[in-house]
């Protein structure tokens, strides 16, 4: 049996790993996100942001699903050490993977007029789509090199691959945002696709590059399996897709574009930057939960390990953010951001349930349950996208981050009822303390912002940093022995 602290620390090693490739990325997406903020304002983020989303929703339309089930049929065959197999495997990706990205690309071609009407209300943004197709194709060609790197755990590549290509568009775009400003969005988008197409390509090229006949008849036969597999898991992600996109229509629609660019800067601080040990865990976690799925003692095991590491991590952050947020959404974007701190304080105070609910939430996909994950991914996105409706048309920005606090706390409840009544899974009673605790020092870092002196409220803020931080490293101590580990890794360097 593996010893409790090697578990944990086993935990916090992926959780940490993948981890570490994401804050790469975001440092890069936090510049350019500052640059564009700096050089086109509300405004300009706000039209990207229509653009891109419109663009992601088209591209989850049409890609089948391929990048997600491509890298387990790759990683599956790839086990077997057959090298033709997966060779082909690799081919017939490839090869599919220009059908999805043509229809793709044709039919933002053809609905350019109605997208432009649907996102900005007027067709003021037809020939912007139908150029957009382009980097529709890119996007969708990435993915499946990106598939074949990750399903053969060339991690080193992905990670360059990822990391050169994001940041060489970096560099490339942000002039043409300085000279051309608003006029740079479009062809900013495709550059920056079609950059991270050539990297990719550049370090998956030497994968399944054999010769032998593959016809595309043949590739859409063989490759059937891929295709079905891979459009029940594109659902989920289509669903949220399309609510953030109705949402952002909505607040266009009643805010103006201006609006929709501050709710996006608040949603990818979210998503993105605190959301961070989300990606890293559906990264490592989901593996490790399917690889015990029949075993209820374990699963609840491991997913206990996760969310408490997940939630002794995030407290510290939660805190800190509360107390900085105004200096630290200025330093990631302008002074013209300032509205959306109510926004993100609330939002971000909602993390703490979606630590614990994230954690749970992946049993029911781990038991291949496909059609309660469908009912409740159906469920749960229209209650967000009703709650960030109403919230927004009542309270505007603030009452978004209202409706994205509620809802983190629905979930959390709603998951918790319906894996307990589903498989019997339940947290040992130890957890709930720690639970209480965290959300008890998030709470408190909250309320304090409503001070109006700065000398008292900064200084009872750094107070609960300094007790959020002491308690999450005393409670990871007795389950990671911290002097240990380091003295370990140490001992390594050395």
């Amino acid at each position: 049996m593996l010893d409790p602290k090697t578990s944990y620390r086993q935990v916090l090693k992926a959780t940490s790993l993948f981890g570490g490739v994401q804050v790469f990325s975001i440092v890069i997406a936090i510049i350019r996100s500052k640059a564009i903020a700096l050089l086109i304002g509300p405004t300009g983020m706000g039209i990207a942001s229509l653009l891109n989303s419109t663009l992601h929703l088209v591209n989850g339309l049409t890609n089948a699903g391929l990048g997600q089930s491509a890298v387990k049929d790759i990683s599956f065959v790839d086990g077997g050490n057959d090298l033709q197999k997966t060779f082909r495997t690799i081919r017939i990706l490839r090869r599919l993977v220009w059908f999805t990205g043509l229809i793709g690309a044709l039919l933002m071609i053809l609905t350019a007029p109605f997208l432009s009407a649907f996102a900005f209300g007027d067709g003021a943004y037809t020939y912007a789509f139908v150029w957009l197709s382009l980097a529709l194709l890119f996007n969708q060609l990435t993915t499946a090199e990106l598939a074949v790197l990750q399903g053969l755990r060339k991690l080193q590549r992905l990670a360059k691959a990822n990391l050169i290509g994001n940041f060489l568009g970096l560099v490339i775009t942000l002039p043409l945002y300085y000279y051309f400003r608003l006029d740079a969005i479009v062809p900013a988008i495709i550059i920056a696709a079609l950059i991270s197409l050539l990297f990719t390509v550049y370090f998956s090229r030497k994968e399944g590059n054999t010769t032998g006949k593959l016809t595309s008849k043949e590739a859409l036969l063989e490759g059937k399996e891929m295709i079905r597999l891979g459009v029940m898991l594109s659902l989920s992600n289509m669903i949220t897709l399309g609510v953030a996109y109705l949402v952002q229509v909505f607040i266009n629609s009643e805010g103006g574009i201006d609006e929709v660019g501050l709710y996006n800067a608040g949603y990818v601080i979210l998503n993105s930057y605190v959301g961070l040990i989300f990606t890293a865990m559906a990264t490592d976690y989901y593996p490790r939960l399917a690889a015990i799925t029949d075993k209820i003692d374990a699963v609840r095991k491991t997913v206990f390990e996760q969310a408490f590491i997940a939630i002794l991590i995030i407290t510290p952050i939660i805190v800190v953010f509360l107390t900085l947020a105004p200096y630290i959404i200025v330093l990631l974007y302008s002074t013209e951001f300032t509205p959306i701190v109510a926004f993100v304080s609330w939002g971000i105070l909602g993390m703490i349930f979606k630590a614990v609910s994230f954690s749970m939430g992946y049993v029911i996909i781990a038991k291949g349950d496909s059609k309660l994950f469908i009912k409740t991914s159906v469920a749960f996105n229209t209650l967000l996208l009703i709650g960030n409706i109403l919230g927004y048309y009542y309270g505007g920005l603030e009452g978004l981050g209202i409706s994205f606090f509620l809802y983190y706390i629905f979930h959390f409840v709603l998951v918790r009822v319906i894996i307990k009544y589903r498989y019997d899974f339940y947290f040992d009673k130890g957890f709930y303390p720690i639970f209480i605790v965290c959300i008890a020092l998030c709470v408190a870092a909250f309320c304090l912002t409503f001070i109006e002196y700065p000398l008292l409220k900064y200084a009872l803020m750094s107070l609960v940093v300094i007790l959020s931080t002491v308690f999450s490293y005393v409670q990871l101590d007795k389950k990671l022995d911290i002097k240990e580990l380091f003295s370990k890794i140490l001992k390594r360097k050395k």
